[in-house]
């Protein structure tokens, strides 16, 4: 099946950027569907790493405010997710892994483990997240607060068994979508023994 993209616009650019575009495409019972308008945000890719210790069988999860969710719901504005981050020019996916994961956790991968590549909201984004697992001995991890004060991050570090994250996911507390996707493989892939 085919589309055209009619036209182009940027309607802001900051530390985000969103575009408008005009497109038409075909469509299942034939034809061509009319000229449609979208708002795009336009944002540059990004990794995602479940830090998990296959001994002790616990994971790293970290804890940070999130504006997005904080509209929506004060509760949720901390939010409990994984290690991501965006890809910076000249960076592989496994760079930003690591790099991610000292800075946000002061873990240092060394292996790593593709699980997926998705968009997490493709009706309106542009983004793709590389989701990665990297086993990893979290007894030496520094828990706390973590984070690059000139990113403005304040992360909160914390290992916990996996049955207790596998029950914050089932309970809801767990709303992040990498975090959710990540543990879903986990319990699917690497079933308690």
């Amino acid at each position: 099946m085919k589309f055209d993209i009619l036209t182009q616009q940027n309607l802001y650019k900051g530390f985000f950027r969103v575009d408008a575009y005009e497109f038409r495409h075909e469509l299942f019972a034939g034809g061509w569907s009319g000229t449609v308008r979208r708002e795009i945000f336009e944002r540059r890719n990004a990794v995602a790493v479940l830090l998990h210790d296959p001994v002790a069988d616990t994971l790293l999860v970290i804890e940070q405010f999130r504006p997005g969710a904080a509209l929506r719901d004060a509760q949720g504005a901390w939010m409990v997710e994984i290690v991501a981050g965006i890809v910076e020019s000249g960076e592989s996916n496994e760079d930003v892994a690591r790099r991610e994961a000292q800075e946000e956790a002061g873990c240092t991968i060394d292996m790593l483990e593709h699980i997926i590549d998705f968009y997490p909201s493709a009706g309106g984004s542009t983004e793709i997240v590389s989701l990665y697992y990297a086993p990893v001995d979290l007894s030496t991890v520094p828990t706390g607060i973590h984070g690059l004060p000139e990113e403005h991050e304040d992360i909160r570090v914390s290992v916990i068994p996996r049955h207790t994250a596998l029950a914050w996911l089932k309970a809801g507390k767990i709303q992040a979508s990498l975090a959710i996707i990540a543990l879903q493989w986990l319990a699917l892939e690497k079933p308690l023994a």
